[in-house]
């Protein structure tokens, strides 16, 4: 791995929200572009391209990510009907509550994709944290990995 070749950002949330490796903030998880296919889509390298660190610390680690991902799908429609409501106001007395529901879905399912990638990088987040030294710090191997049991689920 090049030093100069990878730029570190020490910023969670970007981090984050460019779904790169926690471990550096640095290798990207995702080894495509994001995509409505979601073979595509959820195609993770198994280690980070820059800091070498396992992406999967245990068999079907991902499966979490659900909670993540309901988590942050409420936070969304939270924020969108705050929103709606500031903008447009809502009230029982005519349809309003129904167009933001609309809203609020359509929204839901253009950012199915994104959110099911963000939820991966914030549970993995949870249990990986930031190592400032990681050039000098080679990464661990997670104790829980069984090799021939890694690609059953």
């Amino acid at each position: 791995m090049e030093a100069g070749k990878f730029k570190t950002s020490a910023n969670l949330v970007s981090s984050l929200v460019a779904c790169k490796c926690s471990r550096c903030r640095t290798g990207k998880m995702f080894k495509n572009k994001l995509s409505y296919s979601s073979k595509k889509n959820m195609d993770m390298y198994d280690y980070c391209p820059a800091c070498g660190q396992r992406l999967e610390l245990e068999v079907g680690f991902y499966y979490g990510t659900g909670y993540m991902s309901y988590a942050l799908t409420v936070a969304i429609s939270v924020a969108t009907f705050i929103a709606y409501w500031v903008f447009f106001g809502i009230s029982i007395n005519d349809n309003s509550l129904f167009i933001w529901l609309g809203v609020n879905i359509g929204i839901l399912v253009l950012l199915v994709p994104y959110i099911m990638r963000l939820s991966r990088a914030c549970w993995l987040a949870i249990f990986l944290k930031y190592e400032k030294n990681w050039r000098e710090k080679p990464a661990e191997a997670p104790d829980r990995i069984v090799e021939e049991q890694m690609k059953n689920w």
